[in-house]
């Protein structure tokens, strides 16, 4: 029997938030000044790109605005704009009709703030973004990146082609605006070098069978609640969906990447919405691998360590990077086939990529219409569009996502809100979300999966009511086994008091709760909604509840946390994160500061038990000796562990070995081990910290690791400051 464990106390923790954009709608909206007498009028236009072809194939360049009927959701609607954009052939374009191109002189788009127009005379230009995602690649990875943009802009741009460099390492970077100018260009790239990238793996890290042992297999990261890897690149690719929205033609961003590896704590829905953007923002993305054609030995590559295990040998570790290479270009075919692109993969010629981008946006007709359907539901809206003649066939993106409203929202609508966007693929990332989890074993068939909701204290709007600021932040989740069958559910609505606004807004809000599950595999899916402007968050992710009966060492997940907080009015027996009264609080980002506590912890199960190991009589005792050895009390506990931070693959600091031979927990025959290292002996930076466990009797042994963010202590602020 499942059941759902629900923890009502919401944290406040410390922590320097980053700010994070919503994906931008394409809009036309005029903001005037509000005065005595004048009226704020905002509409909202849907932009749909039409490619009229003949049967043999050949581009269609003469049609009119009255050719077309634009039909949503089976409604006509009116054609308030339209242009041609004409990349091939620009003196030859149409004149454009109420155009929605702009007709601002030559500037700036990408550095532009969010308020701010387009600066760019963009009609009948080809407008392409080369977007380098330096933060896993390796050397001749990004030697590979940068010759094909190279060789393209020395050999094959066209007059008409608008070029943009945009670059992701430790932080996004617009390093070259939208140009035609060749040598701007082939300088910019020519100031990109090997050092860029951090020439990490995506893959899981550990020193576990089949895996080598590195102390470099994480990907590194400089924010406070955005530690995924994926969840990171996402987010890169929606904050540029914001600047490119503001031109209404047709974009095509390249992606030059080495893969994204979504794992079970990266956020499936930041994935749909950032499709979701870009089809908005009237952007096509065209993926391609940069890693290129891959043989994988049985060894593993040269550059790599040498593996742990039997696994080179059977041919298991070859499937295991013939799988993750699959999975880490999994989720680029997804960008690409969701906006209109296309993916490039498993070739060593990366010239084929601009070939068809300047195929794709040769000519087409960009149509402008303002919905009759007023309502902002959030549904999606089928698009169809016809024109005149029968012998012409259109392409054109079939729908949009209608935006949501929160104010005209009564209370039964505002909870049947939550549980459509509980329901929905496409959900909403507007509030940043962020969650983590973490499974202690209950019994031999049963796991307590402990789950922690993170929300920067910025997004959350507060108003002041005698002198202390209230919020409320509705929270809905469910767990799926298998993806399909609901298995646990949580529902629960916090408020927030605290005595100054400024504390919230520098801290995350954390929420803890619990679920009591079967080993298996899980869909976790959570929205948070503030309840002040109605924005909504969404976090997805898989988790997988092991069997422990089938490894040799038992272990649960090692929680890191850097607060542990006194527990008096909760059932204690249910959370196995509370001992002696106090509640180890999990920190889902591994983000510390300098003068802070790491805090650990962990459990170990039926210690001193070898899997494989039955005693041998001695002595010709028999069966007599057996028996006699079953009913002896178990004193044989001896659990060994230690703590250490890698940097660069090189050891920095290990804490002194702990040794306990107490089984603190035996209604779940757990050892429950904590360590406290202090982080003020470590400098600043990003460490890959190895939890050494070893079971000395039964000789089995573990080595979980995890990366770490240490950042400087926060100033004092005077005689206040203080925990």
């Amino acid at each position: 029997m499942r059941q759902t464990q629900e923890n009502l106390a919401a944290f406040l923790m410390a922590g320097l938030l980053a700010q994070t954009a919503a994906p931008l709608v394409a809009r036309q909206a005029p903001q005037m000044p509000l005065a005595p007498g004048r009226i704020r009028v905002t509409t909202e236009l849907v932009l749909v790109n039409v490619v009229a072809r003949d049967k043999k194939g050949n581009l269609i360049r003469d049609l009119k605005k009255e050719d077309f009927t634009l039909l949503e959701d089976g409604k006509k609607q009116e054609i308030s704009a339209f242009d041609f954009e004409n990349v091939d052939q620009p003196l030859t374009a149409a004149a454009a009709e109420a155009t929605v191109s702009g007709t601002a002189v030559a500037g700036a788009v990408l550095r532009a703030g969010k308020k701010a127009a387009p600066s760019l005379d963009a009609r009948d230009r080809r407008l392409m973004l080369f977007f380098f995602d330096f933060s896993a690649m390796g050397p001749e990875q990004i030697d590979r990146a940068v010759d094909a943009a190279k060789s393209f802009v020395s050999t094959k741009m066209q007059p008409a082609d608008l070029v943009a460099l945009v670059s992701l390492a430790t932080n996004l970077r617009v390093d070259l605006d939208f140009t035609d100018d060749k040598a701007k260009l082939l300088a910019a790239l020519s100031a990109y070098t090997s050092g860029e990238g951090q020439g990490f793996d995506n893959d899981a890290t550990g020193s576990a069978e089949g895996t080598a042992e590195t102390g470099g297999s994480f990907t590194a990261d400089d924010t406070d609640y955005n530690t995924f890897s994926a969840d990171r690149k996402l987010l890169a690719l929606q904050s540029i969906m914001q600047s490119l929205g503001k031109l209404s033609q047709k974009k095509s961003l390249i992606y030059f990447s080495n893969g994204i590896s979504q794992s079970g704590t990266d956020n499936q829905s930041a994935l749909r919405a950032a499709t979701a953007a870009a089809v908005k923002a009237n952007v096509s993305i065209y993926a391609m691998d940069l890693r290129g054609l891959q043989a994988f030995p049985p060894g593993g590559e040269a550059q790599v360590a040498s593996l742990h295990g039997q696994s080179a040998y059977s041919g298991q570790s070859v499937l295991n990077d013939v799988n993750n290479n699959l999975s880490s270009q999994e989720t680029l075919a997804t960008l690409a086939s969701d906006t209109g692109g296309k993916s490039f993969f498993d070739s060593n010629d990366f010239s084929g990529v601009f070939t068809r981008v300047q195929k794709d946006t040769s000519a087409y007709y960009v149509l402008g219409f303002t919905s009759s359907n007023p309502i902002k539901d959030g549904r999606y809206r089928h698009v169809k569009v016809q024109v005149n003649r029968a012998d012409l066939k259109l392409d054109y993106r079939s729908g949009y996502y209608a935006d949501r409203d929160f104010e005209h929202l009564n209370k039964a609508d505002r909870e049947q809100q939550l549980e459509d966007e509980l329901a929905a693929q496409l959900s909403q990332v507007d509030v940043p979300l962020y969650a983590g989890a973490a499974y202690f074993r209950q019994d031999d068939s049963h796991y307590h999966l402990a789950v922690s909701l993170v929300i920067p204290g910025s997004q959350i709007p507060f108003v002041t009511e005698k002198d202390k600021d209230n919020a409320t932040i509705d929270i809905i989740g469910q767990v799926l086994e298998g993806g399909k069958f609901p298995v646990g559910r949580l529902r629960d609505t916090v408020k927030l008091t605290v005595e100054s606004t400024q504390q919230v807004r520098r801290k995350n809000v954390q929420y803890n709760t619990g679920f009591v599950l079967a080993p298996g595999s899980y869909h976790l899916k959570f929205v948070v909604r503030e309840n002040q402007t109605g924005r909504m968050g969404a976090f997805e992710m898989d988790v997988q509840v092991p069997d422990l009966r089938k490894v040799p060492l038992k272990m649960s997940s090692v929680v890191l946390s850097s607060l542990r907080t006194p527990v008096t009015n909760r059932k204690v027996g249910l959370n196995p994160l509370v001992r002696d009264q106090m509640e180890t609080v999990p920190n889902i980002t591994h983000v510390f500061a300098a003068d802070q506590h790491l805090y650990l912890q962990y459990e170990v199960y039926d210690a001193g038990k070898s899997k494989n190991h039955v005693p041998a009589p001695s002595n010709g005792q028999g069966d007599a000796a057996k028996t006699a050895a079953a009913k002896a009390p178990r004193d044989s506990v001896r659990v060994l562990t230690s703590i250490e931070f890698l940097q660069g693959g090189l050891k920095v600091y290990e804490s002194k070995p702990v040794v306990t031979n107490e089984v603190a927990a035996p209604e779940r025959k757990a050892v429950v081990l904590q360590i406290d290292v202090l982080l003020q002996a470590l400098k600043p930076g990003l460490y890959l910290c190895q939890v050494n466990v070893i079971d000395d009797v039964a000789g089995n042994f573990a080595f979980p690791r995890f990366p770490v963010l240490i950042r400087e202590a926060p100033p004092a602020s005077g005689a206040k400051a203080g925990k």
